[in-house]
């Protein structure tokens, strides 16, 4: 009689395991098509603007403002994201001198150009922790006195131009309104809301949760073994584009790691100033652009369309067409943190829209650049 019960149950819970598979695979299809049909056709190459911009974007700077407040350390600042550095680094970026004509743009225009630069390595969160703890990782570099008009009227007297990145190729947000509410969110220590605002299920953001989650990976054997990816599209002279910077050990001398003490909180600068400052060898990167096809289904112009699986279903990108090579000579430090400019130049910012969360392989043209970067001092930077 039991043995007879026991049965019966065993095939009830087999038959309603069964029965949500297959429900959950058919809604996983359905979600595919119909993405899939939401995405398809030609899309607009135009910045698209939304409504209240400017006005969400003030909001953003306040809650950024209030994040600062809340992880100072007495009269101590720390960013809003990216707290901790790993080092900063003086670099030479120099354009390669047989680059594709349709590449030089901006910075690049002059084949063989060298431009000097610094480099900054870090941490993805607000506030410093352990390198061990998952975690973004991110980098920036900012190259010197760039010539040209600047894009905001109150920032002529500057000279520089950023790459700003992080190690994921998608950001877990989708546009300005998105992004006021997921930050806004966060600073009240809600991190549900920040994906699952309301009770209504159209407005939970599922896969930008899971791309956030994606975003905390394990830390790397040192920052200059990973890649960082640009998320947002700028315009690369005509064009819609985002760009990466991966390691490129080939352009560089031969080296191997020494092994470091992940339980060390800070184990990811250690590895940084082992390479580039103890054993003097260089670190180099490739930079790499993937240009917007208007005609395919992807517009490039969110930042959590999925250059990541266009990413991998291709063989490696193009070699030809490769930009700068960055080597650094001397040691620098920064006691305080390096400042922001606007991109000017190459880069012109153009803003997300809330038209597209996906990416199919076709709709970047991958062609351009490379740059190489040789890092032969670390330096200590905020």
């Amino acid at each position: 009689m039991l043995a007879r019960l026991w049965l019966r149950l065993g095939a009830f819970l087999g038959k309603t395991l069964l029965w949500l598979v297959g429900v959950g695979l058919l809604g996983w299809l359905l979600a595919t098509v119909w993405f899939a049909w939401q995405h398809s056709g030609p899309v607009s190459a135009d910045e698209q603007i939304p409504p209240g911009e400017a006005a969400m974007t003030q909001g953003i700077i306040q809650t950024a403002v209030r994040i600062v407040d809340q992880h100072r350390e007495g009269t101590r600042y720390l960013r809003d994201a990216h707290a901790k550095a790993h080092g900063c680094v003086k670099a030479e970026v120099s354009v390669l001198a047989d680059l594709d004509t349709a590449l030089r743009q901006g910075v690049f225009a002059e084949p063989g150009k060298v431009w000097q630069a610094t480099m900054r390595l870090s941490n993805g969160n607000a506030y410093p922790q352990f390198d061990s703890i998952r975690d973004a990782r991110g980098m920036a570099i900012k190259l010197l006195d760039v010539p040209g008009k600047q894009l905001m009227a109150d920032q002529q007297a500057r000279t520089e131009q950023d790459f700003v990145m992080f190690s994921h190729p998608n950001f877990f947000v989708s546009d300005v309104a998105e992004y006021a509410q997921n930050i806004g969110a966060q600073a009240d220590g809600k991190k549900v809301l920040a994906f699952f605002p309301k009770l209504d299920p159209r407005s939970w953001q599922i896969r930008h949760l899971f791309i956030a989650l994606a975003t905390l990976a394990p830390a790397p054997a040192s920052p200059t073994q990973t890649t960082y990816f640009s998320v947002s599209p700028y315009k690369f002279g005509a064009a819609n584009a985002k760009f990466r910077v991966a390691p490129d050990p080939q352009s560089c001398p031969e080296y191997v790691l020494p092994k470091q003490n992940q339980a060390l909180p800070n184990f990811l600068r250690s590895a940084l100033n082992q390479q580039l400052s103890t054993d003097r060898v260089a670190a180099c990167f490739v930079l790499q652009i993937q240009r917007q096809n208007p005609q395919s289904s992807c517009p490039s112009k969110t930042p959590a369309s999925n250059g990541k699986k266009a990413m991998r279903r291709t063989k490696p990108w193009p070699r030809s067409g490769f930009l700068p090579r960055i080597s650094t000579r001397r040691r620098r430090t920064w006691p305080v943190t390096t400042s922001r400019s606007t991109l000017g130049s190459v880069w012109k910012h153009t803003a997300p829209s809330a038209a597209s969360t996906g990416c199919e392989r076709r709709c970047m043209k991958r062609s351009a650049t490379t740059v190489t970067a040789a890092m032969r001092r670390s330096g200590r930077c905020a």
